[in-house]
C-alpha cells in the first residue's frame, strides 16, 4: 500500500510540474523582495495560512479528499469514496478577502472572511491574520431532527493566524481557534470547542516544500481525533498545487478541525489535493 501511495504522489507531482508553461501566469499576487509571504499557498495543508489574495483577484478552489486508504482494494485505496469542495475567493483589497464554498461531505456551505491585522517586517516579528467562518449544514433533516430550525444548522469558527518567516526555506504558524456549533451531540462533543494549531513549511528545492500541521482540540470528551496532516507544495510558474495526507476527510474548515475520525497509527488516512485557479 505504501508503494502504491508513493507512486501516486510522484506521478501527480510530475503531472503538475509539466503544466508550468500553461500555468505561469495564473498567480497575479505580487510580492516585494523585502517582504515575501511566510507561505506560498492560501492553506498550509487544509488549515488556512496567513497568505491573502490580491485586490480584485477571483480564485476558484477545488479541494478533493479520497476515502480511507487502509481499506485497501475494498474501496480501491479510497478512490471509491471521495469528498469534494468547490469554492470561490474574492480579494476586496490586498488585506481583505471573502470566500464561499460547498462541500459534498455533510453538504456544508461555508462563508468566510480573511483579513490582515499586522505584517511581519523590520518593526514587527510576525504576520497576524484574522479568519472567520459561518457554516451551514444542509445534510440535517427533520426525519432525524423533527424540531429542527434553520439556526440549528449553523456553526461558527474564529481563528487568529500568527506566522513567522524565519528564512527563505522555513516558516511556522500558530493558530488558536474557537468553534461553536448550534446543533451537536453532547455525548461525543461540546458546542463550544477551543483548539490550538501548529503548522509549518520547509522548502526542499526551488519549487517544492514539505508542509505539516497539527491541531489539538481541548474538548476533553470529544469522540473525534486531533487532525494531523502532511503535504507537499509544488510551485508551477507561480501557481501552487498541493498534495496531502490527513486523518480528516472533510474539506470544510469547521469539519476538518472538529470531525477527524482517522488514526494515523492504524493507517486510517485520506489522500487528497488542493488546487486554486485565479482569474
Amino acid at each position: 500500500m505504501t508503494k502504491t501511495l508513493l507512486l501516486l504522489s510522484v506521478f501527480s507531482s510530475i503531472l503538475a510540474y509539466s503544466q508550468e508553461d500553461l500555468l505561469k501566469d495564473i498567480d497575479t499576487i505580487q510580492t516585494t523582495q523585502n517582504n515575501p509571504p511566510a507561505f506560498k499557498a492560501l492553506q498550509i495543508v487544509t488549515g488556512q495560512s496567513t497568505k491573502l489574495t490580491a485586490k480584485n483577484d477571483w480564485y476558484m478552489v477545488v479541494a478533493h479528499r479520497f476515502g480511507d486508504v487502509s481499506m485497501g482494494f475494498k474501496n480501491f485505496f479510497g478512490l471509491d469514496e471521495a469528498s469534494t469542495k468547490l469554492g470561490v475567493i474574492y480579494g476586496l483589497t490586498d488585506g481583505l478577502s471573502l470566500s464561499l464554498s460547498r462541500e459534498t461531505n455533510m453538504k456544508t456551505f461555508e462563508l468566510g472572511a480573511k483579513y490582515s491585522i499586522l505584517k511581519q517586517g523590520d518593526n514587527f516579528p510576525v504576520d497576524i491574520v484574522g479568519y472567520h467562518v459561518a457554516g451551514l449544514n444542509t445534510a440535517f433533516d427533520k426525519d432525524n431532527y423533527p424540531y429542527l430550525k434553520f439556526g440549528d444548522r449553523l456553526s461558527y469558527l474564529s481563528q487568529a493566524l500568527i506566522s513567522k518567516r524565519f528564512n527563505d526555506e522555513f516558516s511556522l504558524q500558530l493558530t488558536p481557534s474557537y468553534v461553536h456549533k448550534n446543533l451537536y451531540e453532547p455525548t461525543i462533543e461540546d458546542n463550544n470547542q477551543f483548539l490550538a494549531g501548529l503548522g509549518g513549511r520547509y522548502k526542499i528545492s526551488k519549487r517544492i516544500s514539505i508542509n505539516a500541521e497539527y491541531f489539538v482540540n481541548f474538548d476533553s470528551h470529544s469522540f473525534y481525533k486531533n487532525p494531523l496532516s502532511v503535504g507537499m507544495d509544488i510551485e508551477t510558474g507561480g501557481h501552487v498545487f498541493q498534495l496531502l495526507f490527513s486523518n480528516s476527510q472533510l474539506n470544510s474548515d469547521i469539519g476538518y478541525l472538529t470531525n477527524a475520525t482517522g488514526k494515523w497509527e492504524k493507517g486510517q488516512i485520506f489522500f487528497g489535493f488542493n488546487l486554486y485557479r485565479v482569474f
